[in-house]
């Protein structure tokens, strides 16, 4: 009777210790999987001469230690609970040699479970590492926005730009569409006042940091003479008779929406809405840039000029910055059905929306920096804010004139969704001092009108129709006169 109990009691021997290796390997698979952490997902680089950064797209939160090294500037960081994979070893060939910031990325497997990227960049910059929880279409983003250091100044930039002009054949500032574009006689100088301009920019070392407070104008561009300056005026007898004949430089701010991490809406046939209004607004700058009212000049100004996400506050902030004469934000819109169709022009309300598509309108457009990404702790916030909150009556009167005669214009080139200038809280129109608008050129959901954008022949329309609007507002209402000489 042993004999039959024996096998019995070891026959469960080997399935214990099966039970116990199974059980030890799951254990083991378990701690691994763990240490995995989150599963990257994508990986992009958005370079741009304001910010490049760089984007970590995952299926769950990722934990990062970050520290600066300012000599040679380089940015690392440890992002815990991952091991190296193909998709973070993809970071190294995207960025491109013509990354105003960014030199290269480097990756590796710095510890069991630790991954550190090292950034190495082309000039000393201010950081910001930030986490993004899920929205739209993406999951969780581990962010690195990477600011230059000592920022350009967009002012001097748009005045620089027109030194170059002036240097350059006199043909080149023939053209222009403007009615009201008479030369006034050159009156007789003893000094070059472009000269005066760029002798106060270089003699004058803190012009950055006072040109950076957007309320005030940058003292660097006052139209006096800079006493040094006046010897140098003898060695630029060809830019006398450009600069004498010329007050000022009239600012339109130009704001293609979205950019970057944020697509905008996206058509049927794939458009993106970032795509198509970067392109108008770039046919838009050419035209501005070619025109002249009254003798002087016009400059558009780009809040973004190419592929990258530009907080609303920051649009705003810029355009205030560069003291800008006109604010045109571009965009196209889209709905949940294909049917809606036409262009619309929006102008700020201090009150309720015109109407309930208005209302929905602002609230998706405002809704673009949760999609683009912003570091809610960046210590600006509070000053977006406050100019988020600003608005004038005056401000809001100018903007419907602007819109009106904008929407009359498009009216000519294709189908209008509403015969007139419509109002709602939109973020990006808040700009207490400056006219502004929001033009949707279209219903980018609708097939044919996601057809017409896409066609280069009706982004030139739209960009003729935008130009003709803007010199009809400026004949009725000249720009002030301002300290902004050139």
């Amino acid at each position: 009777m042993n004999e039959p109990t024996l096998p019995a009691r070891q026959a469960p021997q080997p399935s214990r210790r099966a039970v116990l290796r199974a059980s030890s390997l799951v254990l083991l698979l378990g701690a691994q999987q763990i240490a995995r952490g989150a599963t990257i997902v994508a990986v992009r680089v958005w370079p741009a001469p304001e910010y490049s950064r760089v984007t970590i797209e995952s299926d769950g939160a990722l934990v990062a230690k970050q520290f600066f090294v300012t000599s040679p500037p380089r940015l690392a960081v440890d992002i815990e609970g991952i091991d190296l994979s193909p998709e973070l070893r993809e970071l190294v060939a995207k960025v491109k040699p013509d990354d105003p910031n960014i030199a290269g990325i480097r990756v590796g497997q710095n510890a069991p479970g630790v991954v550190r990227l090292v950034v190495d960049l082309k000039q000393p910059a201010m950081p910001q590492v930030f986490t993004l929880p899920p929205v739209a279409a993406y999951r969780h983003r581990l962010v690195f926005d990477l600011y230059p250091a000592a920022p350009v100044d967009p002012l001097e930039a748009l005045i620089a730009e027109r030194l170059r002009d002036a240097n350059g054949p006199v043909a080149a500032s023939a053209p222009s569409p403007a009615p009201a574009t008479a030369r006034a006689p050159a009156p007789a100088a003893e000094h070059d006042p472009l000269g005066d301009l760029i002798a106060q920019r270089a003699n004058g070392p803190a012009t950055g940091s006072t040109g950076a407070q957007p309320p005030a104008p940058p003292p660097a561009v006052a139209a006096a003479p800079a006493p040094g300056a006046a010897p140098a005026a003898p060695s630029r007898p060809g830019n006398r008779a450009t600069a004498t004949e010329t007050d000022r430089i009239i600012i339109v701010a130009l704001d293609p929406g979205h950019g970057g991490e944020d697509p905008g809406a996206i058509g049927p046939s794939g458009t993106r809405e970032k795509d198509v209004v970067l392109r108008v607004a770039h046919l838009l700058r050419d035209r501005i840039n070619a025109t002249t009212i009254g003798g002087n000049p016009m400059r558009a100004y780009l809040t973004r000029d190419g592929d990258y996400f530009v907080p609303l506050g920051t649009r705003v902030q810029k355009a205030r910055r560069v003291q800008a004469d006109l604010f045109v934000s571009i965009h196209a819109d889209a709905f949940t059905t294909p049917a809606a169709r036409g262009a619309s022009v929006f102008a700020l309300s201090q009150g309720g929306a015109s109407s309930t598509a208005a209302r929905w309108l602002a609230n998706k457009e405002n809704q673009a920096d949760l999609v683009g990404g912003i570091n809610v702790q960046s210590k600006d916030q509070h000053v977006q804010r406050a100019l988020l909150d600003m608005s004038t009556t005056a401000q809001i009167n100018d903007s419907l004139k602007l819109g009106t005669v904008l929407l009359g214009e498009i009216g000519n080139v294709g189908k209008l969704h509403k015969p007139r200038v419509e109002q709602a809280g939109f973020a990006v129109l808040k700009a207490p001092d400056i006219p502004s608008v929001l033009v949707e050129t279209a219903f980018i959901s609708n097939p044919e009108e996601e057809k017409r954008l896409r066609s280069s022949a009706y982004q030139e329309q739209l960009a003729d129709a935008l130009m003709r609007g803007i010199t009809r507002y400026f004949a009725k209402n000249p720009p002030l006169a301002r300290s902004r000489s050139v």
